[in-house]
């Protein structure tokens, strides 16, 4: 691509950038309003709560946990007259109550959108979409016969660096694909999961039983209601956790939305050793189509989340807020050192005629080998993501991130995982809906 037409493509692109969040400003009508009920008032949830609060034109008709705490918090939160209940499906069975946002244990996800859309609400359910592959196969097959609408909790999609840079691939700035990159590391206790359960839990103030699901019921653990990301019983590990948020951006900004063709893992438990039987160490090489895909994890190192997409014509770098593009014309600077290999007269002919053939000619000026860079004003991924759920259950118009895609984002993970414990390569057989 030319400079010229580069810039104009990424000026383009920074422009979107510069457009206010689509929420600013918005007035609704009183007749417009929706209605949700939380299911899941815990880290994640509480969050989700206030955003979703804060938008215009939204509120919350009623809180679920089963840990009675979360329903001071969620009253904290949203107001001492909040509904707030043990019994989730007092919300589901709600006539007055639009859809549900569920921020809930990976093992309680099928569970909680098949009963949602099956009771006519439409659902925004936290990544990973899925705790396996199987049960990803019977979400997208509920949603679909319901007619109901799901989005999926991985802000990536609604990034406007995200956007820029899925517009400036789709334009050729990077030309043929070679290699995509993720990665993404924390060294701290609490980036490992190793949260601090609420001093007052109990099986008096948390309906434990319930809480289990269908899981092989264990004797009360509060290590395991708040650290429950380490064990695949009831989470996805560090697949779920971070890996779904590098795949799930990284199929935004190529146009991808397929699972991977084949992963094979490497990992371990190297630093937490503290009972969990997740890795905490976890890189996946993957191939979807042909482009190899290496995504790396680490709760040992703190490394920030980055991706490094590559191509014949240079590397686009995503960090962030932050993109930057370092243009390669894959061209030789300099004559082949190969020629070191001719007899002296055959080389200095060959020299010679490259530098006539390559060498500006005088007055000519040598081209810049610039980098360009784009910061954009993303706010609160997490307000945006869920405005553009609210409008959709609003206007019925389709979310960024549906059952389809969170499907396909979720299956990487359990790919890795796959491979991981299997230790080998596995592949997504689409015909058998499983992984072999």
């Amino acid at each position: 691509m030319k400079r010229r037409e580069f810039l104009e493509v990424t000026a383009a692109a920074a422009g979107a950038s510069r457009l206010a969040a689509p929420f600013a400003g918005v007035r609704v009508p009183p007749s417009d309003t929706v209605r949700f009920g939380m299911i899941g008032v815990g880290m994640q949830g509480s969050g989700l709560l206030g955003a979703a609060i804060s938008l215009p034109g939204v509120t919350c008709a009623g809180a679920a946990d089963l840990y009675d705490g979360r329903h001071m918090l969620a009253k904290e939160i949203a107001g001492s007259n909040l509904p707030a209940t043990r019994e989730y499906r007092k919300l589901l069975d709600d006539k007055t109550i639009d859809c549900i946002v569920a921020a809930v244990p990976d093992h309680w996800h099928r569970r909680m959108v098949v009963e949602a859309v099956s009771a006519g609400k439409d659902i925004y359910i936290e990544k990973p979409m899925s705790h396996t592959a199987a049960e990803g196969v019977a979400m997208v097959d509920a949603v679909r016969k319901s007619g109901r609408i799901l989005q999926v909790g991985s802000q990536r999609v609604s990034s406007q660096i995200c956007a820029k840079a899925k517009e400036m691939i789709a334009q050729g700035v990077l030309g043929d694909l070679t290699l995509v990159e993720g990665w993404n590391g924390r060294n701290d206790p609490t980036g490992a999961w190793e949260y601090p359960p609420p001093p007052d839990l109990s099986p008096q103030t948390l309906d434990w039983d319930t809480w289990q699901n269908d899981v092989p019921k264990r004797s009360f653990d509060a290590n395991i209601f708040a650290r429950w990301r380490c064990w695949k019983e009831y989470g996805t590990g560090v697949a779920g956790d971070l890996l779904v948020h590098l795949i799930s951006g990284m199929m935004f900004m190529l146009g991808i939305n397929e699972p991977p063709r084949q992963a094979a893992a490497v990992g371990g438990i190297r630093r937490w050793k503290d009972g969990r039987n997740m890795p905490d160490v976890h890189a996946t090489i993957f191939y979807y189509g042909d482009l190899p895909v290496y995504m790396r994890l680490n709760l040992g190192t703190a490394m920030p989340e980055q991706y490094r997409i590559q191509g014949s014509k240079g590397v686009l770098e995503v960090a962030g807020h932050t993109l930057t593009f370092s243009p390669q014309d894959g061209k030789d600077a300099e004559p082949s050192y190969y020629a070191g290999s001719y007899p002296r007269v055959l080389r200095e002919a060959y020299e010679q005629q490259w530098h006539r053939d390559h060498d500006p000619k005088p007055g000519e000026a040598l081209p810049f080998a610039e980098t360009v860079s784009f910061t954009s004003p993303d706010g609160d991924l997490t307000r945006a993501h869920l405005w553009n759920f609210f409008e959709a259950v609003r206007t019925r118009k389709p979310v960024v991130e549906d059952v389809v895609f969170g499907h396909h984002a979720a299956l990487a993970c359990h790919m890795a995982n796959e491979a991981y414990f299997r230790r080998a390569a596995v592949t997504w057989d689409e015909a058998s809906k499983t992984i072999k």
